[in-house]
């Protein structure tokens, strides 16, 4: 290649004048790794030569990302995709030329000229489903569909920019804990799981654009891509203006559970007739990067999502709830599980810390248009919508009894508590080490049986490294037990802990009294780490899912509270605070605050806090009269408490002020459940309890599910467990049932 022009200031002083035997023309655009050119071949076709930058074409890291890149266009070419005419990733600076589409990106289209008609939208979603198709049956995955890889020619869409795409078979993986993508057009597993990415991703990100063709915006919209991040693994896609015909199909495409999502040839079946004739887009091919109006077309302005505002009424298709993680104690009574926040397989260090904690953006998008590498831990994480299958099989509640023969008297109560994972609920029980039970239709996958009345209270198996962890019947073993067979992978001695086991991500805590924490590998039980916490003896842990373990100890006279925020992976140290009064965690924010609740010397609940580490700043709002709490609960900017004689309580920790209490008339309940619409909880006859987040209304409530008369009532009440969208229950009865949780008031 000849030398690089060494002249001037600008963009383009680094550009060379050929690549291989192409002589570069013009730019078409620039990315933050390189520059796509015009070029012509020696018969005449236009070509878009990608050119990678100087200062990268030195790593050999990238060099093998970029022949990957090669490999993956070269295999996908065909009549959605761009084919490649040339390439040469082995030389000084690594190039590849395509041929060059008529057209403009749908990104650009969009700005100059606002959303495509609707007919339009399903023409577009019909091609980009086709070349999803053929992208997937040669082996392929994306990973980066987004509108500005999208480009509109007369024949259809075009599939572009396969920089960090992965064929099944290739052998370069991606870094622990190191991501890359758009945030707004990435499915939930690329910030959870990015090592086991598939094409269900690209079918999620096939959606993504599609709102984003039909509204001017994405289903999930912030200005900050660490929110985004977080709107599409927790929360729900917002899909106003999207064609009605539409709406169903890209809410499968959204599930958060990548086997919900339905398949490009599913899409294509689905997909309404479009109108015959009609266009993308004009034919234009610009000569330089194309300059857009100086006013260009703003989008609408996405409807503000209210932190507990639920809709009174869903004109359209209903959409899930995203529910609260709680504390991942493994022998805590009644304390409630998280639901729907799984302990993750993966995580890295905390220089690699949840990227909406602390998070490292750049950008990374090779070629026309920019996109973002995102820091992140590898969580699991899951909510959306009901199972939907090519024959749009409709969800139904069901019940079924607890596997296996119970221990005690015939007919006593046999409550089960249980954890969701996946697809699968993880449940143990009098007589029930463990069992596995699908959570879409109620199926026994498998189970362990167990002789002999527990020692402790129950506590519901806690998933973590991949494994199923649960206690021995008489607290003296933890066992991990394969997720899929149910065999057990290892088990390990944990009488000296006495019940003090804890969960955090995908770290088995242990606790001695002395104070002395040690910490294990879930999936290996190989030791991590082991040291005391700075100003702790015997500190009590809880864990929200992802992020840093917290331990929590008042002081002797109940007049403060020391709080220390740990690296579950490495146990450093994070950051400590000491709080006035007696104070328990009850939940974890998203940016690494912290809500918890404030007793008086009567342990009465008297005030909600809320800290922010990095601040270093917390807001107390007090209650209008102190309560003897069963059960606390966060969400979002609420806390919610429930007090022994039934009363619920809300609290807006962002405006500083009680918004509601109601008389439940529940006076021995589980611990509370909470998603963004509602706040759920037991009670000691088996009922299933609905509350409205916003107002406090009884939303609706289930039969009673007693076991005999005079042997109904368990001592501790698993508390309910909210996933997808789904409500799954336990009774005393020895009952496990599932219920639609956007329709309380249909329980039954």
């Amino acid at each position: 290649m000849p030398p690089l022009r060494d002249t001037g200031n600008g963009p383009e002083a680094e550009d060379p004048e050929y690549a291989g035997r192409y002589r570069l023309e013009g730019r078409l655009g620039a990315g933050g790794m390189g520059v796509v050119h015009l070029a012509h071949s020696p018969s005449g076709l236009r070509l878009a030569v990608k050119v990678v930058h100087a200062e990268y074409a030195a790593d050999p890291e990238f060099r093998a990302r970029f022949r990957q890149e090669v490999a993956a266009a070269r295999r996908v070419s065909g009549a959605f995709t761009a084919p490649v005419v040339d390439a040469d990733p082995d030389c000084d600076r690594p190039w590849m030329a395509t041929l060059c589409i008529a057209g403009p990106t749908l990104a650009a289209y969009i700005k100059r000229n606002g959303p495509l008609p609707p007919d339009e939208v399903r023409r577009l979603a019909a091609g980009l489903a086709e070349a999803l198709r053929d992208i997937h049956r040669a082996g392929v995955v994306h990973r980066d569909l987004k509108p500005s890889n999208v480009l509109l020619s007369e024949d259809g869409p075009k599939v572009i920019d396969f920089g960090i795409s992965r064929p099944y078979d290739s052998e370069l993986r991606t870094e622990t804990g190191k991501l890359v993508g758009t945030p707004p057009f990435m499915a939930p597993e690329q910030f959870q799981r990015p090592r086991e990415v598939g094409p269900a991703a690209d079918v999620f990100a096939l959606a993504s654009v599609l709102v984003h063709a039909a509204t001017g915006r994405g289903p999930f919209a912030s200005d900050s891509p660490y929110l985004v991040a977080y709107q599409v693994v927790h929360d729900e896609p917002e899909l106003e203006g999207v064609p009605e015909d539409l709406v169903p199909l890209l809410r499968d495409c959204l599930a958060k559970d990548p086997g919900l999502r339905p398949t490009p040839d599913v899409i294509m079946s689905r997909l309404p007739e479009p109108a015959p004739g009609g266009r993308l887009a004009p034919s234009w091919l610009p000569e330089v990067a194309p300059r857009l109006p100086d006013v260009p077309y703003k989008p609408p302005p996405r409807p503000p999502r209210r932190a507990l505002r639920p809709p009174r009424a869903e004109a359209r298709p209903p959409r899930s709830d995203t529910p609260v993680t709680h504390s991942a104690r493994l022998p805590a009574q009644g304390a409630a599980r998280g639901t729907d926040e799984e302990p993750p397989a993966a995580r890295p260090r905390w220089r690699r810390v949840t990227w909406f904690a602390v998070g490292a953006l750049a950008t990374v998008t090779l070629g026309v248009g920019a996109g973002w590498a995102v820091r992140q831990a590898d969580g699991e994480d899951e909510p959306l919508q009901t199972r939907a299958t090519a024959a749009s099989t409709v969800w139904q509640p069901w019940q079924v009894p607890l596997p296996g023969k119970p221990p005690g008297k015939p007919g006593e109560a046999r409550p089960a508590f249980c954890d969701h994972s996946e697809d699968a609920l993880y449940c143990s029980a009098p007589g029930l080490l463990a069992v596995r039970i699908n959570s879409y239709d109620g199926t026994v996958a498998w189970r362990r049986e167990e002789t002999g009345r527990r020692a402790d209270a129950l506590a519901a198996p806690v998933v973590a490294g991949g494994l199923v962890h649960v206690l021995s019947a008489d607290g003296r073993r933890l066992l991990a037990l394969d997720a899929a067979s149910g065999r057990q992978r290892w088990a390990g001695d944990v009488s000296r802990y006495r019940g003090r086991v804890f969960f955090a991500e995908d770290t088995v805590l242990l606790v001695a009294e002395d104070g002395t924490v040690t910490a294990l590998d879930a999936r290996t039980h190989k030791e991590r780490w082991r040291h005391g916490v700075p100003g702790f003896r015997t500190p009590v842990f809880s864990s929200y899912g992802t992020g840093p373990a917290y331990a929590v100890t008042p002081s002797d006279n109940g007049r403060s509270t020391r709080v220390v925020a740990l690296d579950p992976l490495t146990g450093k140290t994070l950051w400590q605070w000491t709080a006035n009064g007696n104070l328990s965690v009850v939940g974890a924010r998203w940016d690494g605050g912290l809500y918890l609740t404030a007793s008086d010397t009567d342990n009465r609940v008297s005030a909600v806090v809320r800290y922010d580490p990095a601040a270093r700043r917390e807001r107390r709002v007090l209650l209008s009269a102190p309560v003897i709490a069963a059960s606390a609960v966060a969400r979002r900017d609420a806390v919610y408490v429930l007090s022994n004689d039934g009363g619920l309580t809300s609290v807006d920790t962002e405006r500083g002020l009680q918004l509601w209490r109601t008389e439940t008339s529940v006076a021995n309940a589980s611990a509370l459940v909470a998603d963004h619409r509602r706040v759920y909880f037991s009670a000691a006859d088996g009922r299933l309890i609905a509350v409205d987040a916003l107002g406090g209304e009884l939303l609706g409530q289930t039969k009673p599910r007693l076991a005999k008369a005079g042997q109904g009532f368990p001592g501790v009440l698993p508390p309910p467990v909210a996933a997808r969208g789904k409500v799954y229950g336990s009774a005393p009865d020895g009952t496990v049932f599932a219920l639609n949780g956007r329709e309380p008031e249909h329980w039954r």
